[in-house]
């Protein structure tokens, strides 16, 4: 896409049908939001990019409209159909091998995620910036699922709903592999949700991956670690979750208004979940309204988190006057800092500072 030059998305939704047949995503009674839908489209195929400088313009500004309640929290914007009908993503990459997405700019997003990466090897995103507005819901940035080797790098990404994502929800594809071996790196990340988010309902194996030289500001939650019970949507896996040898380093985040990390992990019934461990943060330095906040279920603990030369600094909510309008930030007033059910947690040179 030349520097001049934009693909616009067309404005009509019977221009987004159903698509049959495809070999390598489930039937869309197992995909979230049960759609398969998206503006582009790619699988089983190698050696493929979107470049240039040019952008990708979602036209999403004609698939909400604002809240009419006053008082409204979270999102100011919702959909204007519902799920089924809606734009799920705007681009997927399904089954496919040596993607890179370079220098475009995607912007404008509907309520449907930006990019999804299902079951892939061999991707790159290098140099893209993702502009979605923050107060519309769902939109989230990179959705990264059951891959394997991806790098996420010098990157601009803005979203209302979780930056990136990192999942191993083997229901969508009919077969059993983990997420293993992303990189996220050198990225400026905003968000009205997450600006990293790692696992969700029954997601199987994550595990070797690390995120460094990132910012995050004027976000909601910063790195979520998060395994709860089903919700609608239709967005589960199937299997026990398992995340695993995880590191984070020189990380700033400025202006958070829920929780700079967080690890949770429902007691519901419906939740199967095996572990989380071995989870590393360095210089991690985070200006937010909460602290830190780490719930495991009794029967299986959080296991050997390590914390070196970090700092958390929690501020009063005046210093956040809109955080009940903040999307994901508008949750429960718990500010605490939390432990439940961890081992072997080790805090070395790490400060908590409150007002």
């Amino acid at each position: 896409i030349d520097a001049d030059a934009v693909l616009m998305a067309s404005p009509d939704l019977e221009d987004y049908p159903e698509r049959e047949g495809l070999k390598c995503l489930a039937p869309s009674d197992s995909l979230p939001r049960w759609r398969n839908v998206s503006l582009i489209y790619a699988e089983n195929a190698e050696n493929i990019a979107i470049g240039g400088r040019g952008a990708i313009d979602c036209n999403g500004h004609l698939f909400v409209k604002e809240k009419t309640d006053p008082n409204w929290k979270g999102m100011q914007y919702e959909r204007t159909v519902e799920p089924r009908k809606t734009i799920a993503r705007v681009v997927i990459f399904a089954g496919c091998k040596n993607v890179t997405v370079s220098d475009v700019t995607m912007r404008n997003q509907p309520a449907g995620w930006s990019y999804w990466i299902n079951d892939c090897d061999f991707v790159i995103f290098d140099r893209v910036k993702i502009l979605a507005a923050v107060n519309y819901p769902n939109n989230d940035g990179i959705h990264i699922n059951c891959s394997r080797n991806v790098s996420v790098s010098n990157s601009f990404i803005e979203t209302g709903d979780d930056a990136i994502v990192i999942r191993a929800n083997s229901r969508t594809i009919n077969e059993i592999k983990p997420c293993e071996r992303v990189v996220i790196a050198n990225c400026t990340l905003r968000s009205w949700c997450n600006g990293i988010r790692i696992g969700w309902t029954n997601d199987g194996v994550i595990r070797n991956c690390t995120g460094s030289n990132v910012v995050m500001y004027d976000t909601s939650h910063g790195i979520n670690i998060e395994v709860p019970k089903k919700a609608g949507k239709n967005d589960w896996g199937c299997e026990a979750s398992l995340v695993e040898n995880m590191t984070f380093s020189n990380i700033e985040m400025v202006g958070i208004t829920g929780k700079p990390i967080a690890c949770s992990v429902s007691p519901h019934p419906s939740v199967s979940s095996e572990a989380i461990r071995n989870i590393r943060f360095n210089e991690i330095h985070a200006t937010a309204r909460k602290f830190p906040q780490f719930k495991a279920p009794a029967d299986r603990p959080f296991e050997n988190f390590t914390f070196t030369n970090c700092t958390f600094k929690r501020i009063h909510e005046s210093e956040l006057p809109d955080w009940r309008r903040h999307g994901a930030g508008a949750g429960d007033a718990n500010c605490e800092f939390i432990l439940e059910h961890c081992k072997g947690f080790t805090f070395t040179n790490t400060e908590f500072e409150s007002y």
